[in-house]
């Protein structure tokens, strides 16, 4: 039951409830005011919960104390202290060659994620506020929600989901709730957009489609509302990132607006990202001079840096990050000579710790290896990226890899090919 709660499977809670403690699904659905058939539905694994009011709903009526949902203590709860954070032992982590390190390091990071990230980040503390807040409290909500962000270095969105949604609603009911000056207003919305933004991804690297999309445009109404364009155009292009795969022409056009919404005026990093990710919607749609074009322009807005502070949500967009997007473009335009050398060249220079985005990187590059006709190279970079992924909570390394697998299998009578499939079986 915990485990369920902690990852917001009220499916799950729903069935135990009735399992374990005689409670109907009737009696479920009255307390938390959802249609009986949503409930049975949902204990057998169809849909899900994401909306602030109705969990704070299902909290209420099955007395969940509010942090395990990542709420504020609940009206109705004890005002003794709770116990104290579970000791997570500190792993002993030495370095390896073969990125042992690295593997340890997330291992490391999970279990403090398990732990309310009492111990993996110990700088970050609840923040305090009243039912008056005032206007530091988005500065330091924001503060809060940068320092969170790190852990999508080194774990998937199906460890840090739970985290990152109890943020975004915990905010939510600051929204909702307290009292604030109009400019406080505006700050904690533009808070809340980035933190739905983080959320959002997190659901869409954990395989929860569904989840994603609704925090992408729950996002772009607070930021709009906030009258943040950049954040606004951000979440634009995360909904044209998911789109794109399904619908190429409507990936294209939301990847379009985004731009349009941040403006000329945005950050250097902000209009670098939006050009990336409207780069990759030209190139998935098979446009090759829109591809580059967009692609020049996130190089000329890397070139326009001239010190202005970069939102955090951009620190990660880089002139290797875009070489990374520049070989994928080339790679998803069947253009392998023009692919491979960049991979390769930041490749290089990426860290292993990031396990989860070099093995996705490192997919593109056995594809245009296999494009190129490089059979036991495209099956090294394939070995080297299941290696990677071992462990890590997103389901898109696999899904990424499985087509590549399925084209090595023509070579399976290659030793290296032959190695490769095995260790995808294993």
């Amino acid at each position: 039951m915990r485990t369920a709660i902690a990852a917001h499977d009220f499916g799950t809670v729903f069935r135990l409830a009735r399992s374990e403690a005689a409670i109907s699904y009737s009696k479920i659905a009255i307390e938390c005011d959802i249609k009986p058939e949503r409930v049975g539905a949902m204990a057998r694994g169809h849909g899900s919960v994401t909306t602030f009011e109705k969990i704070a709903q299902i909290a209420d009526a099955l007395r969940i104390p509010g942090h395990m949902l990542g709420l504020a203590p609940r009206s109705w709860e004890s005002t003794k202290p709770s116990a104290p954070n579970p000791i997570v032992p500190v792993p002993n982590i030495t370095e390896s060659r073969d990125g042992e390190d690295a593997v340890q390091r997330r291992e490391f990071f999970k279990a403090s994620a398990g732990a309310g990230l009492a111990i993996g980040l110990p700088e970050i503390d609840q923040i305090k506020t009243g039912r008056r807040i005032g206007h530091t409290i988005p500065h330091q909500l924001r503060k809060r929600t940068a320092r969170l962000r790190r852990l999508d270095d080194v774990l998937g969105g199906g460890d840090t989901y739970r985290v990152y949604l109890g943020e975004h609603l915990a905010t939510k009911r600051l929204v909702r709730e307290g009292d604030y000056a109009e400019e406080t207003g505006r700050a904690l919305l533009s808070v809340l957009a980035e933190q739905a933004q983080q959320a959002g991804w997190a659901a869409f690297d954990g395989g929860n489609h569904a989840d994603a999309g609704g925090l992408y445009e729950d996002s772009y109404q607070a930021a709009t509302q906030a009258g943040d364009t950049a954040l606004a155009g951000n979440a634009l292009a995360f909904l044209a990132y998911q789109k794109i795969s399904g619908d190429r022409q409507a990936g294209i056009g939301i990847a379009l607006s985004a731009c349009h919404i941040a403006g000329p005026h945005a950050q250097s990093g902000v209009r670098a990202l939006l050009h990336e990710r409207l780069a990759w919607a030209y190139a998935v749609a098979g446009h090759a001079s829109a591809t580059e074009q967009a692609l020049n322009d996130a190089e000329a807005a890397l070139s326009e840096d001239d010190g202005t502070p970069q939102p955090d949500w951009v620190a990660w967009v880089d002139r290797n990050e875009l070489r990374i997007m520049t070989g994928r473009c080339w790679t998803e335009l069947r253009r392998p000579l023009r692919a491979v050398p960049v991979l390769e060249d930041a490749l290089a220079k990426f860290d292993d710790a990031h396990a989860r985005d070099k093995s996705l990187y490192l997919s593109w590059l056995a594809d245009a290896y296999l494009a190129a006709g490089e059979v036991e190279q495209a099956a090294n970079s394939t070995s080297r990226a299941l290696e990677l992924s071992a462990g890590v909570a997103s389901v898109r390394p696999r899904q990424r890899l499985a087509p590549t697998l399925r084209r090595l299998s023509r070579y399976r009578e290659l030793p290296a090919v032959a190695e490769v499939l095995e260790r995808a079986r294993a």
